[in-house]
């Protein structure tokens, strides 16, 4: 696994600068990037140091990403724009579909612009969970119950996205509105047919993603697998809607993610089934016994595809004027 550019894993640490042990971790060749939390962010002065010593660590550099969608997922505040939760686009289109999809670039052009200005490289958004109502992680983060209104919307923050230099995550594979539980706390088992899910799967097949995260949930209709660990999942992804961007994984430290084992044997199970990216977060003693423990055979398809999410240049600052534009049309749909 040595010998390729962006190993498996991406991982994070502990607080708002490196140590050494976060250095000598982040430069094992089965690690290919980095996730931040709230808990790493102070400032944008921080967080644009933190990053470059991050990028600094090796070549090439690894993928710094983030959970920033807007509404109650947006990991740095401080020096930010408030994001709406994607619920509001959702709304706005009820009323009025063009002024929705105006805000929905501007939302992803602010969101990867002030993300890109401070060094960090991705985001995992939008999310295509189709709003059923009852769930209870997905709720306000969900942009509508029709599929055709989640495509248009994500379609135009994926626009927005692009322009501010940043690929997309579509999230999460095959979908996980309809089930209730929060796959972070307990294992969610969506009992509908196949046919049942066509709506949830038609994001999936009409969007030009870069990148998908599967969810912790049972599709009791198709494996007995969570999507992550589902090699019948992500070969249907990959064969029947045939996407050919990263498949990360949801975190495996969730408790969605324990039905397989330890962490060895998610990492083992995952890789198996076919994802290219595992995250492996809020364990630090988990890494560890993965980095010492894991030799999984080298796969430069999956390498090559994790690169294409780096963009050419560390940092990136928009164009002032695009930039103040899209603010305001942010801001004037965020709710106070």
């Amino acid at each position: 696994m040595s010998h390729l550019p962006y190993g498996p894993l991406m991982i994070d640490i502990a607080g708002t600068a490196l140590t050494d042990v976060d250095r000598q971790r982040l430069r094992h060749p089965l690690v290919g990037g980095i996730i931040l939390f709230s808990r790493n962010f102070a400032s944008r002065a921080q967080l644009t140091a933190l990053t470059a010593e991050i990028h600094a660590l090796r070549e090439p550099r690894l993928l710094i990403a983030v959970d920033h969608e807007g509404g109650r997922v947006q990991r740095f505040r401080d020096g930010f724009t408030r994001l709406p939760p994607m619920r509001a686009l959702g709304q706005l289109y009820d009323s009025d579909p063009q002024a929705a999809l105006a805000a929905a670039r501007a939302v992803g052009f602010v969101l990867a612009a002030e993300l890109r200005a401070c060094g960090v490289d991705y985001s995992f958004t939008p999310v295509l969970d189709l709003d059923y109502g009852p769930s209870r992680v997905i709720g306000d983060r969900a942009f509508h119950r029709d599929p055709a209104v989640v495509v248009a919307l994500a379609g135009a923050l994926g626009e927005g996205l692009k322009q501010g230099g940043m690929g997309t995550c579509g999230k999460h594979y095959p979908g996980h509105g309809y089930v209730i539980p929060d796959s972070h706390v307990e294992l969610p088992i969506d009992d509908r047919p196949l046919a049942a899910m066509t709506e949830d799967l038609q994001p999936y097949r009409q969007l030009p993603l870069d990148a998908v995260m599967a969810a912790h949930v049972i599709y009791e209709c198709f494996d007995c697998n969570t999507a992550v660990f589902s090699n019948k999942w992500i070969s249907y992804l990959r064969n029947d809607i045939k996407f050919d961007g990263v498949v990360f994984t949801d975190d495996l430290s969730m408790a969605g993610a324990g039905v397989v084992g330890d962490m060895l044997a998610r990492v083992q199970t995952a890789w198996a089934a076919g994802c290219d990216m595992l995250l492996v977060c809020n364990s630090p003693e988990s890494v560890a016994l993965v980095l010492d423990n894991w030799q999984p055979e080298s796969d430069p398809s999956r390498s090559e595809r994790i690169a294409r999410l780096l963009p050419a240049e560390p940092c990136a600052y928009p164009d002032p004027h695009v930039y103040r534009e899209a603010l305001g049309a942010v801001q004037a749909i965020t709710p106070v």
